[in-house]
Parts: structure tokens; sequence; C-alpha cells
């Protein structure tokens, strides 16, 4: 298992937002996405995820073995917090495991409609799906959203076990995360890139 990009390009509308951006991941391996807002890490992770079409390049990513989570949390808040993770441990094919409420420290919220969580406890019950689905490859984007510093710390502690079980990670962050074998990729030169393309196309004198 790996996640591999070779000089992928990523559109948005029809339009590259990033040229050429090219790594390798083995298990155990976590990757943090940064730059500036709007740069295109929610565009990689969407192209990552099989969510977004490629515009160029090469890919290599078992779809299969992907969970993904985006700027929404993804929870139905007429569901409990209990239901909510049932619910997704079936999507992903999964037997419901208690670890996956204790994970994020929700016990006391199982019985609790998801309407009346908090913005950072929505966000750990958002995250507790991910650990729950029992995939390999995580794909979150912004996971640190409305926790507060307990909430980044058990994220973190959570992260650290499923790349040291030999789970990969891409993690779209402005936060810097205590992760082992992480690495930050910066996708500000990726957008620069696509800029000059897209400018020559354009160019009716070139």
């Amino acid at each position: 298992m790996q996640v591999r990009s070779e000089d992928l390009t990523c559109c948005r509308s029809g339009v590259a937002i990033l040229t050429g951006v090219t790594f390798q991941l083995a298990p155990g391996e976590c990757l943090a996405l940064r730059g500036p807002n709007g740069v295109g890490k929610t565009t990689l992770l969407r192209t990552l995820a099989g969510i977004a079409r490629a515009g160029g390049g090469q890919l290599s990513v078992d779809l299969e073995e992907v969970a993904y989570i985006g700027h929404l949390d993804g929870v139905n808040l007429l569901m409990t917090v209990e239901e909510n993770l049932c619910f997704w441990s079936e999507i992903f094919g999964q037997k419901y495991d208690q670890s996956a409420i204790s994970g994020y420290s929700l016990e006391e919220f199982a019985s609790l409609p998801a309407k009346f969580l908090s913005a950072g406890q929505k966000r750990r019950l958002a995250l507790a799906t991910i650990a729950a689905s029992g995939r390999e490859i995580w794909l979150l984007d912004e996971p640190a959203t409305s926790l507060d510093r307990s909430g980044i710390a058990t994220f973190e502690s959570v992260l650290r076990r499923h790349c040291a079980a030999g789970g990969i990670a891409v993690v779209a962050t402005h936060t810097d995360l205590a992760i082992a074998n992480s690495r930050t990729l910066e996708l500000a030169p990726y957008r620069e890139r696509a800029r000059r393309i897209v400018s020559r196309e354009m160019d009716p004198f070139k």
C-alpha cells in the first residue's frame, strides 16, 4: 500500500490550480499539506480521494482504503453520537467498536443527539467516524477546526496510533502536528507553476 503522486495536475472547475505535484507515502507516514488559504489544499485532497478528476500526471492510491473528511463534519444532527458512529461503521463495512467513541472522549455524549453538541464536539465526532472506518489511508481537511488544545492533543494521539499501525495520512492543516514520520509539502510553488501555465495558455501572442 502506498500513495504516489507524480507530476499531478489538480483542477477546480476545469482550471488548473496545482501542477507538478509529486510525492510518495509508504505505510506509517503522514504528509502535512501547507500553504495559504486558496492555495489548493482541498483540491489536492479531493483529487486524491477520487472526488475530483486529475488534469494530468499520475496518481496511485487505493480508493477502497480511503477515508476522507472535508470542511463539513458529515454528522446527522438528529441521530445520537453512538448512532452516528454505528451508521458510519456500517457504511465502511465495519462492526461498531466502542474504541471509536472512547478515542475522542465522547462517552458521556453517546446517547445525546448530535445537534446538541458544540462545534468542537461535532468535529471530534466527525474525526471518530474516520477512526471507525477501518481504512488505511486517511485524507483530512483542516481536522483541527473548532478543536481546543485538548481536542488537538487527542487527535494527534489517534493519528499517531494510526500511523504506528501502518496507516497513511495526508492532512491539510495550518497547525503544527506532533506526529512521527511526518513531513511537510508546501503547495505554493505548485500553485505558482499552474498560474504560469494558465497565463501562457491565455496569451494570444504566445
